[in-house]
């Protein structure tokens, strides 16, 4: 995120984040390149917004969830960039949890949320799991796929105008063998 800060840069997502602010989930499409930038093409795509919410959420350290359109500041982003993405600091857990528990509340009973990050460790899964239950869904075509070949995947869902199958993530496998690499695009 250096590059963004730095005044001297003189690119255009620089200068408009310098000046103004961006959006949330143009700056993680930045720093992650490839990963967030399938993960945001994809629910862009296919995203379904409960009532009063927003189709594509990003989790954000210290912030919770973020509508991936919602723009933030310099200043907000190194707040940001102070809290770690640890369960067990309070205010990653504590944001993280009573925006979930939000999410929960305007997804009803039968509503669903699906799960596009790491679904390996607990750092996201874990707490959503906690909430939603067995409303958190997740493509199970991600298990054994690093961060690259899951973005890899969704840009190509994207650009096929296919939307994966998912399943509950409670009780599913969520490590596994790697699967073949995806054909060149």
């Amino acid at each position: 995120m250096g590059l963004l800060l730095n005044p001297r840069a003189a690119f255009a997502l620089a200068s408009e984040f310098q000046q103004k602010g961006a959006a949330v989930g143009e700056l993680f499409q930045f720093a992650s390149g490839l990963y967030f930038r399938g993960k945001l093409a994809y629910a862009r795509a296919f995203g379904r917004a409960p009532r009063g919410g927003s189709g594509a959420l990003a989790i954000v350290p210290g912030r919770g969830l973020m509508d991936v359109e919602q723009r933030i500041t310099a200043e907000e982003l190194r707040a940001i960039g102070e809290v770690p993405v640890d369960v067990r600091d309070a205010r990653y857990r504590e944001a993280l949890v009573r925006d979930v528990e939000l999410l929960a509340s305007r997804l009803g009973k039968r509503g669903e949320a699906v799960l596009l990050g790491s679904i390996a460790t607990g750092k996201y899964a874990d707490v959503l799991l906690d909430i939603l239950g067995d409303r958190l869904l997740f493509p199970p075509s991600f298990v054994g796929r690093g961060d690259m070949s899951r973005g890899g995947l969704l840009l190509r869902c994207v650009s096929a105008g296919m939307e994966l199958p998912y399943e509950p993530l409670r009780g599913a496998i969520r490590h596994g063998p790697r699967p073949p690499k995806l054909p060149r695009y």
